[in-house]
């Protein structure tokens, strides 16, 4: 009984060294194809609903009364910021407030060279 389990567990451990040992050594890219993002290259897109709504509050508070609801279909503009939150307009209901920055955010793009 000791003889087999020991020829099984020496089978289960050849099992799983040889993909290691025969696996190729990994390769780091030649730097000619090295992409590289460039420092000038970053913009700042336009400013997107990342949730189907959003609560619009009086202040830049969760606490705070809240408005109304920015929905993602709404026409909408976006004003200045106060730590993680955003001064918005709906421009569908006519409803301006704080906007919470974890759903209401720009697209930002990063370009590589």
């Amino acid at each position: 009984m000791r003889a087999r389990r020991l020829s099984v567990l020496a089978a289960t451990a050849a099992a799983i060294a040889l993909p290691v040992i025969a696996a190729p050594a990994a390769t780091a890219a030649p730097a000619a194809h090295a992409a590289v993002a460039s420092v000038n290259c970053h913009k700042q897109g336009p400013w997107k609903i990342h949730t189907s709504a959003v609560r619009i509050h009086s202040k830049p508070s969760s606490k705070s009364t809240v408005l109304g609801v920015l929905y993602k279909g709404h026409k909408w503009s976006h004003g200045k910021t106060h730590g993680s939150w955003v001064h918005v307009k709906d421009k569908t209901t006519g409803v301006s407030g704080w906007a919470s920055m974890r759903y209401v955010y720009p697209t930002i793009y990063t370009c590589l060279d």
